[in-house]
């Protein structure tokens, strides 16, 4: 697996071997010891799997706050996605820079999501499958969101009009939300 440092503090690229032949393809899409290996030590809890039926379909920015904030490991097993991960923690020399990287089917390219971002994605194709592993169970009580279109974050989404669920249309912009992470060293 080769493991790639972004601009992004602490927000990782993951490219795993894939090994194929005339019958397929197989690859090993995670290994706790070579993450840990490469010195990121995780612990997944629950796995996570969405669909997504048309290509504008834009899920996100998400996160959860305070003490059920996730660490997420994101890859997108049918189509593309745009996947877009923000810096939120407050002190950290990337605070409020973002990445936005392409995942797919084809590319089997997987994001490393630390806790303290936010995190959401664009359905470039129709029929998209998004899978994330996370280190904390969901809670609802915690469960938040950002505009997707937020000024301040400035996001560049090759998109004006996504397909949104009600509640991404009615996220509050960063200014109006309870976001409440902290870079810690």
């Amino acid at each position: 697996m080769k493991i790639i440092k972004t601009d992004v503090l602490d927000l990782y690229i993951l490219e795993p071997t894939v090994f194929g032949d005339k019958r397929g393809w197989f690859t090993e899409s995670w290994s706790a010891k070579a993450m840990e290996e490469a010195g990121l030590n995780y612990s997944f809890v629950q796995d996570n799997h969405s669909f997504s039926a048309s290509k504008g379909v834009l899920r996100g920015l998400h996160f959860q706050k305070g003490d059920a904030a996730q660490a997420k490991l994101v890859r997108c097993s049918r189509g593309v996605v745009l996947d877009v991960a923000v810096d939120m923690r407050k002190g950290s020399p990337t605070y409020m820079k973002w990445l936005a990287v392409e995942l797919s089917e084809d590319n089997h390219r997987q994001l490393l999501v630390p806790r303290g971002f936010i995190h959401g994605f664009l359905c470039l194709t129709d029929n998209v499958e998004f899978q994330y592993k996370v280190d904390n169970y969901y809670n609802k009580e915690a469960d938040r969101s950002i505009r997707w279109d937020d000024p301040k974050i400035n996001v560049d989404w090759p998109i004006k009009d996504p397909i949104l669920s009600e509640k991404d249309k009615n996220a509050p912009f960063l200014m109006d939300s309870d976001i409440d992470f902290y870079y810690e060293t």
